[in-house]
């Protein structure tokens, strides 16, 4: 029963079976290959328009070189308190940019417009004081399970627009939230403003393959030279090629996808029907947090569960007594329904 993360599971079947096939031979390297033709011209498909796609080692990577792509002299980043950028990766956008981020307040891991707009504001362009703005950063799906819809992005996007700022989308878990509104991928990109996307597909069945994908081609004229000064330019790039060129295909990125997110849902109602447990909020795609009775969770985790405590995020209504702890589960593309089941049974 393990819950504690989508990185906990393995490559899927078909992309083992991918990069098994295009292990043999040769093939012309750095992003050279037919087969990396191939998967540029599967994202220029999925986005509905050409595209600029580089493939790139990890998340952490994809987000701090697209904030390189975007960054000015002393510039400054906006985004959510808890996005993964600003909590989880160690200062590398800063590292990259020489810059900084600006938290930014809004419920349930999702910026709030009218709290970017204030933050934006205290950065006025001919100020040197305090830094420029430089670009404005959104996760989907947050750090937190919740979804932006296509309204909340254009909100954000509008924000952005109106100051001259890029916007960016953390799409390290991009399949689940495509699949949990059930849009096209230009709809919740480039039709409702995003500029560049850190595309993921480690979490949902890689092995580890991630892009920075720009909406505007001439907009990454620069962008070989920043990957490639961060060591971030593969020289046998077919191998992460041979990944997408497997997830993109016949739609398995989506049908993994919404498996995770059904089982995450799964997973929800068990915790609804328990006594020992309750929702801290509605999932909206694969990450549920349960709040959960102390003695219930070395109970629980002895039987042979793994999950993690979380923290509340900021701003969060959720109450939690004495005798209880927030926690976090995370279902992936290899998560069955047995296993949610069985977890249910000692759950309840």
């Amino acid at each position: 029963m393990i819950f504690a993360s989508d990185n906990w599971a393995g490559a899927h079947p078909k992309i083992a079976e991918s990069l098994t096939r295009h292990a043999a031979g040769f093939a012309s390297a750095y992003g050279s290959s037919d087969l990396d033709k191939q998967v540029e011209r599967a994202f220029n498909e999925i986005f509905e328009r050409e595209v600029a796609v580089f493939f790139v080692g990890t998340g952490t990577a994809a987000n701090s070189l697209s904030m390189s792509a975007v960054a000015r002299p002393a510039g400054v980043a906006f985004c959510h308190r808890e996005a993964h950028m600003i909590a989880d990766e160690a200062g590398a956008p800063e590292y990259f940019t020489h810059g900084r981020l600006c938290p930014v307040d809004g419920p349930l891991g999702k910026l709030e417009p009218e709290a970017l707009e204030a933050a934006i504001s205290h950065y006025p362009p001919q100020f040197i004081h305090s830094g420029q703005p430089a670009a404005v950063s959104i996760t989907q799906t947050t750090e937190i399970g919740t979804v932006y819809d296509l309204d909340s992005i254009r909100a954000i996007s509008e924000i952005a627009r109106r100051h001259g700022l890029p916007l960016h989308m953390d799409g390290a878990r991009f399949a689940n939230g495509l699949a949990s509104l059930d849009v096209s991928a230009a709809e919740m990109t480039w039709k409702s403003g995003v500029d560049i996307v850190s595309f993921g597909g480690t979490k949902n069945g890689c092995w580890c393959a991630e892009a920075v994908v720009f909406m505007d081609p001439d907009k990454a004229r620069d962008f070989p030279f920043i990957r490639k000064r961060a060591a971030q330019l593969f020289s046998k790039s077919r191998f992460i090629a041979a990944q997408f060129d497997a997830y993109l295909k016949d739609g398995l990125w989506l049908e993994t996808a919404r498996h995770s997110n059904a089982m995450a849902a799964r997973l929800a109602r068990h915790v609804e029907a328990s006594a020992n447990a309750r929702l801290a909020w509605a999932p909206q795609a694969n990450e549920v947090f349960p709040i959960i009775k102390l003695s219930k969770v070395d109970e629980l985790k002895g039987a042979g569960a793994a999950f993690y405590p979380w923290h509340p995020p900021h701003g969060s209504a959720a109450e939690i007594g004495s005798d209880e702890t927030m926690t976090r589960f995370v279902t992936s593309f290899a998560t069955t329904g047995a296993e949610v089941d069985r977890f249910g049974e000692l759950l309840a």
